[in-house]
């Protein structure tokens, strides 16, 4: 047999029943693939629908924050604002029966100096309530140890009565706000004689 005559022989009917099993167990492979790959393509599909519901999600809690920001940073402005206009509001309703007290000391006319003295002495006292009720104290520190976180010394003077270090007169009293010093007490303080 020549080559050609070999290449023109028909299979057996037992290589076309192997050719044909063959081919079916292919097919079935080749099926099977293709479903694999349709599940695949299913749980990507579902896979992709979740991540874009996710993203969704995601990217609406983020418009509702920059809102909820907006909105906070205008509140914060706005309660800003009204601390800087109306912040000494207190202090204003509190010094308004002050001003009133002067007002009607100003305004007697047949006012003595003992009852002038007395008014300003309610005046004094009102004073001291509203600085009181603000939290103002007053720094007063005659005969008490110099200290230079509260008191200015204006001038040293020499005295035996008293240690040194002291301050033996106040010429102005000093103030504190809630703890913080407004102004220290001018005083002047006592030193060791020569």
């Amino acid at each position: 047999m020549s080559s050609s005559e070999e290449e023109l022989k028909q299979p057996t009917e037992s290589e076309n029943v192997a050719a044909s099993e063959n081919l079916e167990h292919m097919e079935e492979e080749l099926m099977y693939a293709e479903d694999e790959i349709v599940k695949e393509q299913d749980q990507q599909e579902e896979q992709l629908a979740a991540a874009e519901k996710k993203a969704e999600e995601h990217w609406e809690l983020l418009l509702r924050t920059r809102a909820d920001m907006e909105n906070l940073r205008k509140r914060t402005e706005k309660d800003e604002e009204n601390a800087h206009k109306y912040g000494i509001e207190k202090f204003v309703s509190e010094m308004l029966p002050v001003k009133d007290s002067m007002e009607l000391g100003i305004a007697a006319q047949d006012a003595t100096v003992e009852s002038l003295h007395e008014g300003m002495q309610l005046t004094m006292n009102m004073f001291d309530t509203a600085f009181q009720k603000l939290g103002v104290v007053e720094i007063n520190p005659q005969n008490e140890t110099f200290d230079p976180e509260l008191h200015q010394a204006m001038t040293m003077q020499e005295s035996d009565e008293v240690e040194p270090n002291t301050v033996i007169m106040v010429m102005q009293k000093g103030y504190s706000l809630n703890g913080r010093l407004v102004r220290p007490a001018m005083v002047v303080v006592s030193k060791k004689p020569e």
